[in-house]
């Protein structure tokens, strides 16, 4: 390991809200946020909770040691999110863990610092949140954090934290939603936070921009199972609570998507062939109506297996449409 130390409504209203959240969360500061946001609580063990809010989930570890969170959320909401934390535990928060660079997963990170906590991450997330970047999925530039959003504290390969009677690992996974995921693990608990590796019950971002892959993801997930067993807590980067057995289904649903998009490629089909033959038909009703699209969804999977690093935008899966 290497430290390095700087300084159910309709589906439409469903599709927007989540649309927006993730507008809001990869700018960083696109809108302002000025209502009040439902949070909703689950606690796991005697130390972690589960806290879904607006953006991606979040897990605290509160204790005797004090409070430590995995993920954010959205900047605007911020102080929504940490008088909800208060609500678990008045505890001072000692550190911040981010599963990846996306800003409705760090946007809490420089109000939460700024109260004495110490930023975590994988050294990607630090590289990508510190330079503008182009993004073809958004079509646009991604924001430059300010140094008080920064992670302070990051690492390579894993690392782990020796708090509240427990040790939890954080595990970097490569090239999986971005270059830059990590996964957490609380043996103790017997809880796995996912991050946006595992999107449960809607097609998943894979940030091809950001250094994803479906192989990386798949590489992921298998990691994630390998910790868990029956008993096993999930958090996913978003949507509800799981379980191992949903965590496998979604690895056998991305093998078996990758598949059909793979025997198409063999066939020396084009991406907009690809697309036009609806390789992921079976899932697109349940899982392709909330954000990401099946033509999208079969862009990463294609440019994944062809080794295309960038999303491939034209008129069949244009994010615009």
């Amino acid at each position: 390991m290497r430290l390095t130390m700087t300084m159910k409504p309709p589906v439409s209203l469903i599709r927007y809200a989540f649309l927006l959240t993730l507008m809001m969360g990869l700018n960083g500061t696109l809108l302002a946020q000025d209502k009040p946001v439902e949070y909703t609580t689950t606690q796991l063990s005697g130390t972690v909770t589960m806290i879904r809010g607006q953006g991606g989930n979040v897990a605290i570890s509160a204790g005797e040691d004090g409070v430590y969170v995995i993920d954010d959320q959205l900047k605007p909401i911020t102080a929504q999110l940490i008088d909800t934390i208060r609500k678990i535990s008045a505890q001072p928060i000692r550190f911040v863990i981010n599963t990846h660079y996306h800003g409705d997963h760090v946007g809490g990170n420089e109000m939460i610092g700024e109260t004495g906590a110490i930023i975590v991450a994988h050294d990607n997330v630090r590289q990508r949140m510190t330079r503008q970047e182009f993004s073809e999925f958004w079509n646009r530039d991604s924001e430059v954090w300010p140094l008080g959003a920064l992670p302070v504290l990051t690492f390579s390969e894993s690392m782990t934290l020796h708090l509240n009677d427990e040790a939890a690992t954080v595990y970097h996974v490569a090239r999986g939603h971005t270059d830059g995921d990590s996964i957490v693990h609380f043996p103790i608990s017997n809880v796995i936070h996912m991050g946006d590796i595992f999107f449960n019950g809607l097609y998943p971002f894979i940030d091809l921009d950001g250094g994803g892959t479906l192989q990386g993801m798949l590489a992921a997930t298998e990691t994630a199972i390998s910790l868990a067993n029956e008993d096993t807590r999930i958090i996913p980067g978003h949507g509800p609570l799981a379980s191992l057995n949903d965590l496998t289904s979604y690895r056998e649903f991305l093998v078996k998507a990758g598949g059909n998009v793979q025997a198409l490629i063999d066939q020396g089909k084009s991406l907009e062939q690809a697309i036009e033959m609806k390789p992921t038909a079976e899932w697109d009703e349940a899982l392709g109506q909330t954000w990401i699209k099946p033509a999208q969804f079969v862009t990463f999977l294609y440019n994944s297996l062809t080794g295309v690093d960038h999303y491939t935008r034209n008129p069949l899966n244009s994010p615009d449409d």
